[in-house]
């Protein structure tokens, strides 16, 4: 184990403190702007549902379909470090345009283009901190989900808050603020990162890539986890699409006299991460110990996926027995618990997979991979959006909770593959 992984804090390298708190901070930019995107394009824009839902689902495309060309350019050129800083800057630039409606598709533009670089660069320097040997790899990522999602958690509850409350663009800079109070910490703490491998020149890293014999057949794994990926997607992507709009006229919000602001729901997702992490880990190690060994990562992505689905057929019914009356809203505590269960399954064990299965030299190229996957579900997601305001909502729930099924299945058929690929890495 290198000199940067044997100092620890709480048992981990000290370097994925480092990133969990840049990329908790990069997130609290991201679910700020995210929790007020809809409202501000229908309130105050006055854009049509249709249109709203659609340039939400084109933008969350956007920024997750830039981090392939952006993990290229990390990997051949930059350097991970500089990526990080340089995309971190221009993100930021684009979230304080937001706070000017002229600017407004210029500044999706700029977030998008800033997130390409950032997004691989950061959490693919994961892998770099621990030795291949280390048992605390595979958990890794769940211990990174938890700290980006305090970021998650908090952003609704200040950017959502300000912006509901004194003015979309407060909200808009709030979120501008917490992507250069990450990029501070990031700058603060590089001592505590790995230096990373050279950087190749274009031909070096495609010789590194052939001299893998396996390689084509693994680049046809990932992309059949990425399909997989892409379907669950479309499901999953409407916590910030159209289910903030079912929030908004559904259910009742009121609490002691006073309503709860909508974009405050969306931070029970991430506060679930924070306080169910711990104890699925402790969970799944127990089970691990039981069978002698762990569940294999495309099976728990299936179970994520089942999870999910159930929380989909609860808000149809739901939806479908409320006669149009609101709902209370402790029914969101439940179906944002079953979600976020589903969601810890699936969505940190594919990120650690494809940066398990990454050829060397490429760690970024391939973790950007796992983002065109996010990509193509943004995308699929905007266009199954837009199936809001003409289909009935009990039937639109149960057109994501077959969605996601349809993920689980795949992921099932794909199980043996990972799992052969992940004993022989180079068959």
């Amino acid at each position: 184990m290198n000199e940067v992984a044997e100092k620890t804090w709480f048992g981990q390298p000290r370097g994925l403190t480092i990133l969990f708190l840049t990329n908790m901070w990069e997130l609290f930019s991201y679910y700020g702007m995210r929790a007020l995107l809809v409202f501000y394009m229908t309130k105050q824009l006055l854009f049509a549902q249709e249109k709203a839902s659609f340039i939400y689902g084109a933008y969350t495309a956007a920024a997750y379909f830039t981090p392939i060309v952006g993990g290229i350019v990390a990997d051949r050129w930059l350097g991970k470090r500089n990526a990080v800083v340089i995309g971190g800057a221009i993100m930021a630039l684009g979230h304080f345009m937001m706070a000017f409606e002229p600017l407004f598709y210029a500044a999706l533009a700029t977030i998008a283009l800033g997130n390409g670089l950032f997004l691989p660069s950061l959490p693919s320097q994961i892998n770099d901190l621990y030795a291949a040997d280390d048992p605390r790899r595979g958990r890794a990522y769940n211990v990174y989900y938890v700290g980006l999602n305090i970021g998650g958690f908090l952003a609704p509850l200040v950017c959502g808050t300000l912006g509901e409350v004194y003015g979309w663009h407060y909200g808009f800079t709030a979120a501008g603020i917490g992507m250069f109070l990450g990029l501070a910490i990031y700058l603060a703490g590089r001592r505590y990162l790995p230096a990373g491998a050279p950087r190749a020149a274009a031909p070096a890293a495609t010789a590194a890539a052939n001299a893998d014999d396996g390689a084509p057949k693994l680049w046809l794994l990932l992309f059949g986890i990425g399909i997989a990926a892409t379907i669950f997607r479309g499901a999953y992507e409407q916590v910030g699409n159209t289910l903030p709009l079912w929030i908004d006229t559904s259910v009742d919000r009121a609490l002691d006299g006073r309503t709860i602001p909508s974009t405050w729901f969306l931070s029970l997702n991430p506060l679930l991460v924070i306080v169910g992490t711990p104890l699925l880990l402790l969970f799944w190690r127990r089970r691990a110990a039981a069978r002698g060994r762990e569940t294999s990562p495309a099976m728990r992505m299936a179970i994520g996926a089942l999870i999910v689905a159930a929380a989909y057929v609860l808000l149809a019914a739901l939806s479908a027995s409320s006669a149009g009356a609101r709902i209370g809203w402790p029914w969101m505590l439940l179906f944002f618990a079953v979600f976020t269960l589903g969601e810890l399954y699936i969505l940190p064990t594919g990120l650690g997979l494809f940066a398990r299965l990454a050829p060397p030299r490429l760690g970024a190229t391939t973790v950007a991979s796992w983002f065109l996957a996010i990509f193509s579900g943004s995308l699929l997601a905007g266009l199954v959006g837009t199936l809001w305001s003409h289909v009935g909502h009990p039937a639109f729930f149960l057109l994501l909770s077959a969605l996601a099924v349809l993920a689980a299945l795949a992921l099932r058929w794909l199980d043996p593959r990972v799992q052969r690929r992940l004993q022989h890495p180079s068959g």
